[in-house]
């Protein structure tokens, strides 16, 4: 790939990311007055239904195709190609309605016994209406990654955002009047937004697939469905897994909570502003490296297929670089300004000291996600698997024994541990395959050092000015926390001048 094309998919990927990441949480703000800190927790515990059955839906197809695809259009035929793309829908077709069918006829089961809330039974059966339609989306999403166009992608998805609010919104006035209704209206629009995404998408690729290339390379000797599960099996495993053990965890969290002094509202109030309002915002800043991540799946692909292994080691060293980077940064930002962040997007002191006492570990989430993809684009997903299970397995155990004797500070205790681990295996998994040789003064000790000094600067500086909203607070502070904080690296020669362009140049040396 040309080196500005990727410059402008990663632009694309990143501004829509934003983009979609900044419209969801002022939608999420609106949601969380419209029904309250338990409705968004009612939705929490659903959605992680819904983030179960997708996931079989999708059966790790996305990345299985994106893989593929990326392989065959550098050494294969469009024929295989193709192929390969037909395949993947008819795998995740036949998955996906057999998911809707257990879903659909199991809601008042899975209502009562696992999620403990009764409340829960009309919204989760209209969560089969989207499956057959998220499978095919991810088949379509994969299959633009791999052939390095975004903008199909980053349209959609913005599109489907679009979408999603303005019906969640028609639906609310219909089913507001109670939580359990106000919950079903939430996913019936998330249901019609994934399908008029899939019918987008696929109005995208019938105009581009006839821009493929002819025929002119040598055909896989591998059948396509095995090389499909082969990647996509491990992939679902683990993720099918891991959120049913998660899945099972949102249904422990606020049950045990609730046995710490806390009535059950309560309980399912902490747990919602837990994984519906403070997760969403500390994960806001990483749009970026979940970007580049993404387009770095198929160049790592097709590098491994052409057995470049100096472009996998230099791509993987400067994807960790920038995302050690930006995580130190952001996680000194959460510290100090947490609680004003809270307070001017929620207006709930609570979330902000959620976002403050989770702070530190910002840095290990996003080396854990960033580590995860790459290790899925190195064939590494046995090992994914094998490390999300037992971490899942852990919390599960310590939400068990901690809740009920430590209350909230013994979940913030367990994610604390949980991304420790993960972050810890991953990398080190990562550091082995790819043959990177990151040192710690540069890669750690100095940016974590750096963001230290910059912010505990910035934030004693703004205490003699005379600034009496959070808004203004916040900006500035963030603003000069960037500055001061890139200003050190480059005196520390962390960072040079030249280091975008190295970054960018090393994936196209070879």
């Amino acid at each position: 790939m040309k080196k500005t094309v990727f410059i402008k998919n990663a632009a694309i990927l990143t501004g829509s990311s934003l983009i979609l990441r900044f419209a969801g949480i002022i939608f999420k703000v609106w949601l969380a007055k419209k029904i309250g800190s338990e409705g968004i927790g009612l939705y929490q515990l659903v959605f992680s239904v819904y983030v179960l059955a997708s996931t079989f839906a999708t059966s790790g197809i996305s990345t299985a195709v994106t893989r593929l695809v990326a392989e065959e259009l550098a050494v294969g035929t469009k024929k295989s190609t193709l192929k390969i793309l037909k395949r993947a829908v008819e795998l995740t077709l036949l998955i996906a309605l057999f998911s809707a069918g257990i879903i659909y006829f199991g809601a008042e089961f899975i209502a009562k016994r696992f999620l403990g809330d009764i409340r829960a039974v009309n919204s989760i059966k209209i969560l089969p209406l989207s499956l057959p339609f998220i499978g095919i989306t991810a088949c379509f999403r994969g299959y633009f990654i791999a052939r390095r166009k975004v903008t199909p992608n980053a349209v959609c998805q913005i599109a489907e955002q679009i979408f999603r609010i303005a019906l969640i919104l028609l639906f609310l006035n219909s089913f507001s009047h109670t939580i359990s209704g106000s919950c079903f209206a939430v996913m019936l629009g998330d249901a019609c937004a994934e399908i008029i995404s899939m019918a987008l998408l696929l109005i995208q690729y019938l105009f581009d697939v006839k821009k493929i290339k002819s025929d002119d390379g040598e055909k896989s000797p591998r059948p396509v469905l095995r090389q499909i599960l082969h990647i996509a099996v491990p992939i679902t495993s683990g993720r099918y897994l891991n959120t049913l053990l998660r899945t099972a965890e949102n249904v422990l969290v606020p049950k045990n909570l609730a046995k710490f002094k806390n009535s059950k509202e309560n309980a399912l109030s902490q747990f919602g502003m837990i994984k519906g309002m403070a997760l969403p915002i500390l994960f806001f800043p990483s749009a970026i490296l979940n970007s580049v991540s993404t387009l770095l799946i198929p160049e790592i692909s097709e590098a491994v297929a052409r057995k470049q292994k100096g472009i996998v080691r230099s791509c993987t060293e400067k994807i960790l670089k920038l995302t050690s980077l930006i995580g130190f940064l952001f996680g000194a930002v959460f510290f100090f300004c947490g609680e004003r962040i809270g307070l001017l997007i929620y207006g709930d002191k609570s979330v902000g000291f959620l976002l403050k006492a989770l702070s530190p570990i910002v840095p290990l989430m996003y080396l854990d996600s960033i580590s995860d993809g790459i290790l899925k684009g190195l064939d590494q997903q046995f090992f994914t698997f094998r490390t999300a299970v037992t971490d899942s397995v852990i919390r599960i155990i310590l939400i068990l024994i901690m809740l009920k004797r430590m209350g909230l500070w013994g979940f913030i205790i367990i994610m604390y541990f949980s991304n420790f681990l993960t972050c810890f295996l991953n990398v080190a998994r990562l550091i082995k395959v790819s043959g990177v040789n990151l040192k710690f003064l540069t890669a750690i000790f100095f940016p974590v050092s750096s963001a230290i000094i910059s912010t505990l600067t910035v934030n004693f500086l703004l205490a003699f000015l005379p600034i009496n909203t959070n808004l203004v607070y916040i900006t500035l502070f963030c603003g000069f926390s960037c500055l001061f904080y890139f200003l050190l690296l480059f005196w520390l020669k962390i960072i040079g001048l030249n280091d975008l362009k190295t970054t960018i140049n090393s994936r196209f040396k070879g």
